[in-house]
């Protein structure tokens, strides 16, 4: 027998070490492997427990004791309580649309798939843009696992599909505060903008229910949907044009109006003014008349014809004592006629 050989060789006690160490590791290892599906489950969470791919039960928040894999597969899932928010990419306008926009003119415009991108078309044929944040709970866990990472692409589509059709079925005045001149006409455009989110939960909740009625149901239900609508950069300043164009008008047809009274207000006193002079006018020149006619109209009631001979002696001579030249006609005697417009 040689040292090599010997029991308290150095060779022997190393191997022996080594194989105690393996041995070791392997039980820490099997341990390991047969604890691996021993967990604590947090509040905010739950798991389905899958025994050999099929689904066999939901454990909530506590303990969880479950054989290892390949056994028994174990899926943590959110609460049913607990509230998840996706923001839908789908509506958002891509990166390459609004790199183009950076850099597109006139003489250079969009492709029909760029200018399009993100856009929504309205019931009057106006264009939106919508970014949409949903907020939904996981209601069915099985139906959840089982469709696995083509939930939330579903989810997007089916948000997708339902903003689509919501905005043609309205006008751009119900969905956002496009033209504020109208809101003082339309009080129902108000309500119906409010009631935007819940038409677009109802929406998204009924196509899940569709989903679900074919057996390929999400397993999620929508809580609440936030919308921010917004119109395109384009949009905006013609919008603002025409709103500044429209302000103006009216400062225009305002100003056009309060110089209009200005002048009616003007004309009139100027009316009013030549009413009074012109009255004043004529009764001055009424008093005229009658005093310059008093003495006549005072004659014409002398009823004695004597009186008035007398009269007509006394003021004859003064009459024709201011004419320069009296030619005198004897009414019986037509050898001497005056006759008017004949030369003297």
């Amino acid at each position: 027998m040689t040292e090599r050989d010997s029991p308290d060789s150095p060779w022997i006690q190393a191997g022996r070490l080594t194989f105690l160490a393996l041995y070791a590791v392997t039980v820490l290892a099997a341990l390991a492997w047969a604890f691996s599906n021993v967990r604590q489950i947090d509040p905010q969470n739950r798991a389905v427990v899958l025994h050999f791919g099929a689904l066999d039960r939901i454990q909530n928040a506590g303990l969880l004791l479950a054989w290892p894999q390949p056994f028994e597969q174990v899926v943590l899932l959110p609460a049913a309580d607990r509230v998840i928010e996706r923001r839908v990419e789908n509506l958002l306008r891509s990166d390459a649309a609004t790199q183009a926009d950076r850099v597109a003119s006139f003489a250079t415009p969009l492709s029909d798939a760029l200018a399009g991108s993100g856009y929504l078309l309205t019931g009057d044929a106006g264009v939106v843009q919508l970014d949409v944040r949903v907020f939904y709970k996981v209601t069915e866990p099985y139906a959840f696992v089982l469709q696995g990472e083509h939930v939330l692409p579903a989810l997007d589509r089916l948000v997708t599909r339902s903003a689509v059709a919501l905005t043609a079925a309205r006008d751009l005045d119900t969905i956002l505060v496009a033209r504020p001149e109208l809101i003082g006409t339309d009080n129902g455009a108000a309500e119906r903008r409010e009631r935007l989110r819940g038409d677009l939960v109802q929406g998204i909740n009924k196509r899940l229910v569709e989903l679900a009625s074919t057996g390929l149901g999400l397993g999620i239900e929508v809580t609440r949907v936030d919308v921010q609508s917004s119109l395109p950069g384009p949009a905006v300043n013609a919008f603002n044009a025409v709103l500044t164009a429209s302000q103006q008008a009216d400062k225009a047809v305002a100003n056009a109006r309060t110089d209009a009274e200005k002048l009616t207000q003007t004309a009139t006193q100027q009316a009013d003014r030549l009413v009074q002079v012109a009255h004043a006018q004529a009764s001055e020149r009424l008093a005229n008349a009658q005093a310059q006619t008093a003495t006549v109209a005072s004659l014409a009631q002398v009823k004695d014809p004597g009186l008035l001979l007398r009269l007509y002696r006394e003021r004859l001579p003064k009459i024709l004592g201011q004419a320069g030249s009296v030619t005198t006609v004897d009414p019986k005697d037509d050898s001497r006629l005056i006759i008017q417009g004949a030369e003297q």
